[in-house]
């Protein structure tokens, strides 16, 4: 059974939605890209664009991981999906992806974000 986070980010997604959320004691900004699981655990790659965290967030925003169980304080809000510019690497952040907004994802999830 889904997280009530794991839910929120899939509505995200599915509606096109941007996050705001605690995570690591960092409010952050993020559109989710992909979501699913590893280490059995539910995970999301997202792109944040906004808020803070311990590493610092370089200008234009970076890609970041987060394990679900982590993330607290979730809030949706309308907005563009940012995703940044394009990269070339693999995404290596979620083992078994469940959803993603790319209808032509390498990565054989269960479902697509209808676009």
């Amino acid at each position: 059974m889904p997280s009530l986070t794991y839910k929120l980010f899939e509505q995200a997604i599915r509606g096109r939605q941007q996050i705001i959320c605690t995570y690591g004691g960092h409010r952050r900004e993020v559109c989710p890209v992909i979501l699913g699981h590893s280490q059995d655990l539910e995970k999301a790659l997202t792109f944040q664009f906004g808020g803070s965290s311990s590493s610092g967030l370089p200008r234009g925003g970076e890609w970041r991981c987060l394990w679900l169980a982590k993330v607290s304080d979730v809030e949706l809000r309308d907005g563009p999906r940012l995703s940044g510019s394009s990269h070339s690497q693999p995404q290596g952040c979620v083992e078994v992806v469940d959803l993603d907004v790319n209808p032509a994802s390498p990565y054989k999830p269960k479902r697509y974000a209808q676009t």
